[in-house]
């Protein structure tokens, strides 16, 4: 019934109020309502032989609401309604809850083209990073000044790390939708950096699969208190000192981590399923090619200078590799959650990662520093990660850690990584969600 007001003119009606309407803004409870998606909880999956997995159709991605949503519904906005997990608006944030959205809600959002994998792009980086390898090959055998090398050796390990980043997207499928290319290109740019292709790329593929589990992971995961405690002092030095952290990824390559076991070059090994003998054989023949050309070139040039021009960026790209892989997943200035049991799911895993800024060498090589992303859909190209990252931010919100700026050089990662190094040790042996715990002791003698 209308209400009424007594004017000049006798009564009136009073005019309606309408609420002033909002417009692109969707609650976070609207999506977690109206989405029929449900978030993923993936068990390792196995490849085929080709090194092929069928990607998941996701059903229609819309990125826009289909209505305006309701005063009332924002105020429930204050409620995440996920698994009994309620977080004020002006609450403190606990990275370890879970998310107020899904999987397919970070997807929708990702324009459709950033899926869109572009060859010839692809192999114009490659010729792109191959043609600067060698000029600089050639410029620093030329010039042979002191003052050079040092300059160089920075250049080209940084420039092998870049071959291995278009390698590692082969690795993924992400390089073309053609297996067949992948696996060459693949195979050519992670040789020459003797990295056995196959091998790498399907323990790579388990650590997405488990990124952020205890037990599960196997690219810089976390050891048990229990595991922890069993390791010799010699051990502990190795793994939580620098530089020897930096040098480790040969080593893993030969016999993995602390807690597991298993050769990348060994078909046998664990870490693979018998239907991926053939590719890991064929990656340790090309493997081993690579090793008797680098003895051939030897004999032709002289050890010392084969060391100069590749023995000493190798190493170099062996620190950008430990490093990076290490500081997307540690260093942040709030410890970060790792996953057991049922709390584990692959976004929850995911989000666990970190975006970095690398300054001048994010273009170098190829933006990895847009890693949550990456993590969550490794099938996006390079490319298109930043772009992708942009429009998913929203969606993420939180759970997004915005990196911090770098200069020109990423010298502001060397504290994070010292920091991170002295205090993330072990975790609890038991607790479905845990974080890193410091040991004492191993804190005062680093």
């Amino acid at each position: 019934m209308a209400s009424w007001v007594v004017s000049e003119c006798g009564l009136k009606p009073l005019p309606l109020i309408f609420p002033r309407p909002r417009t692109g803004i969707v609650s976070n409870s609207y999506l977690s309502k109206s989405n029929l998606f449900t978030d993923l909880k993936l068990r390792p999956l196995r490849c085929s032989s080709d090194g092929r997995f069928r990607e998941r159709e996701w059903g229609v991605q819309v990125s826009a609401p289909y209505r305006v949503v309701s005063a009332e519904e924002d105020r429930e906005e204050k409620f995440n309604g996920v698994n009994g997990v309620a977080e004020e608006e002006e609450g403190e944030f606990d990275p370890g809850a879970p998310p107020p959205f899904k999987l397919a809600d970070i997807r929708a959002a990702i324009p459709k083209h950033c899926w869109i994998k572009d060859p010839w792009r692809s192999m114009s980086y490659v010729v792109r990073d191959v043609a600067v390898v060698f000029g600089l090959a050639a410029v620093a055998a030329y010039v042979n000044n002191w003052v050079v090398w040092p300059l160089y050796w920075a250049a080209q390990g940084t420039m092998f790390w870049a071959l291995f980043v278009l390698g590692h997207d082969c690795g993924h499928g992400s390089f073309s939708n053609n297996p067949k290319l992948n696996s060459v290109v693949g195979h050519l740019l992670h040789s020459s950096i003797l990295v056995p292709y196959h091998g790498w790329r399907i323990s790579h593929r388990t650590h997405h699969q488990n990124h952020g589990h205890v037990e599960n992971d196997e690219s810089w995961h976390p050891l048990s208190q229990k595991l922890y405690n069993n390791l010799d002092s010699l051990t502990k030095l190795l793994r939580f000192t620098l530089p020897f952290p930096m040098l480790a990824y040969p080593f893993y390559l030969w016999s993995r981590s602390p807690g597991k076991t298993g050769s990348h070059f060994d078909p046998k090994s664990d870490l693979f399923v018998p239907s991926e003998k053939k590719d890991v054989i064929t990656s340790t023949v090309c493997w081993t090619a690579m090793v008797a050309l680098l003895v051939g070139l030897s004999f032709a040039m002289g050890p010392i200078q084969l060391l100069k021009l590749y023995g000493v960026p190798y190493w170099g790209f062996v620190i950008w590799l430990d490093f990076v892989t290490y500081m997307h997943h540690h260093g942040h200035e709030e410890k970060l959650p790792w996953y057991r049991g049922k709390e584990w799911s692959y976004l929850r895993g995911g989000l666990t990662t970190l975006d970095r800024d690398y300054g001048w060498i994010n273009n170098i090589h190829h933006d990895i520093g847009t890693h949550v992303v990456h993590h969550l859909f490794p099938q996006i190209p390079h490319y298109h990660l930043i772009e992708a990252t942009e429009a998913a931010k929203p969606v993420i919100g939180k759970y997004y850690r915005e990196p911090e700026k770098s200069g020109a050089l990423p010298f502001h990662l060397i504290g994070s990584l010292i920091k991170s190094l002295k205090k993330d040790h072990y975790v609890n042996d038991t607790g479905d969600v845990v974080y890193y715990q410091t040991d004492p002791k191993l804190s005062r003698s680093s």
